[in-house]
């Protein structure tokens, strides 16, 4: 009976390791051969089968892209390298103060890094690392498919700074439950603006428009785009977790989010203003689940999520000292600018060191 026992467990592990590599047509249903026109790589995210989402605001489209990296890893490793941007330079033929990373992103099947890069020439690039080593992704006859948004700025539109606005068409983006979701602005009276794309891509294209208080400005607002956002449960509901430019945290219920409607959001924090919100992400460690964020000019933070899902009301007057709301952890860590999941516990992240130099680190999430 044992040895019938373990051919049965062998047989039923190979097939599942078989499994594990055949790929489902549908996750690419609708795709093309081609070059697609990327302009720029404002954000990226990972959909089903190791299909790679980009988000190009400049030519206000986005792509999903095979990668063909859809085999399951066991494993992750732990990647720290030292001077990632002077790697990422060479690797480009160039040096680093000619590039910008514009965003990470961890495979979550094959826990494969991706980056994409801004040339200096304005040409995109995206690169994966693999056993330690950089490696191009193909942007060139590649099987892609992609959507075209509606309502964005144009072209040449500014704001009142004399800013482009095209640049915030998409502010970040995420998938989940079949279904692509992107933070931005569009052409709308009410700008600041939330879109919903199921995927695979056809016609449809889901869009709200957001309004939030904003303590730390002592105003409505409803142009500023949300720069980072993640989903979760709050008290058995979901929920967008969002954060915009001088860091109010604010909430929407995610069945609120319906096409056409103009939604207000709940601000539980003031995170400190003269700051952006870079990345936003949750994670668990022994039973607690914390949000983490990264920042453009204030050290990374932490916040309980009971904290959150413990707060009532929402912040509705001008606040009176530099934060407010839910309570936060600030993290030693400054100059974090890109994070992501590599497993249920531990990070990847960018942080520049001491000495103005691009490191890769991977870090307990708990210890940010």
């Amino acid at each position: 009976m044992k040895k019938n026992y373990f051919i049965i467990v062998a047989a039923i592990t190979v097939m599942g390791l078989a499994a594990a590599t055949i790929r489902s047509d549908s996750a690419l249903n609708g795709f093309v051969k081609g070059t697609p026109a990327i302009k720029s790589v404002s954000s990226l995210t990972f959909g089903p089968e190791g299909v790679l989402f980009i988000g190009d605001s400049q030519g206000a489209i986005v792509y999903a892209i095979d990668t063909k990296d859809s085999k399951r890893s066991s494993q992750a490793q732990a990647p720290d390298i030292q001077n990632i941007d002077q790697k990422i330079a060479a690797s480009l033929g160039t040096t680093p103060e000619k590039i910008i990373i514009t965003d990470m992103v961890v495979n979550p099947l094959s826990k494969k890094i991706y980056f994409s890069v801004q040339n200096s020439d304005g040409t995109p690039v995206i690169l994966r690392l693999e056993n330690g080593k950089l490696h191009s992704v193909p942007l060139q006859d590649i099987s892609y498919s992609s959507l075209a948004l509606n309502n964005v700025p144009a072209e040449d539109a500014k704001d009142q700074r004399g800013r482009s606005m095209r640049v915030a068409a998409i502010s970040d983006i995420a998938y989940t439950d079949g279904k692509l979701m992107l933070s931005g602005i569009s052409n709308q009276e009410f700008a600041s603006t939330f879109r919903v794309i199921p995927y695979p891509f056809n016609t449809k294209q889901e869009s709200s428009s957001l309004e939030i208080y904003h303590a730390a400005h002592g105003r409505f607002e409803t142009n500023a785009p949300i720069r980072t956002f993640t989903t979760s449960m709050i008290n058995g509901k979901n929920h967008l977790i969002a954060s915009y430019t001088c860091t109010p945290l604010v909430v929407f219920a995610l069945n609120d989010l319906k096409p056409g409607t103009h939604v207000k959001g709940r601000t539980v924090a003031e995170m400190g203003n003269g700051n952006t919100p870079v990345d936003i992400l949750t994670l668990s460690d022994d039973g607690e689940k914390y949000l983490l964020m990264a920042n453009s000019s204030r050290p990374a933070t932490k916040l309980k999520h009971k904290d959150i899902e413990s707060f009532e009301g929402s912040l509705t007057e001008k606040a009176t000292s530099t934060y407010a709301g839910v309570p936060f952890e600030v993290s030693s860590r400054k100059n974090v600018s890109q994070m992501d999941k590599l497993d249920d516990k531990r990070i990847v992240l960018i942080q520049k060191n001491s000495a103005g130099s691009i490191d890769l680190l991977t870090i307990n999430g708990k210890d940010l």
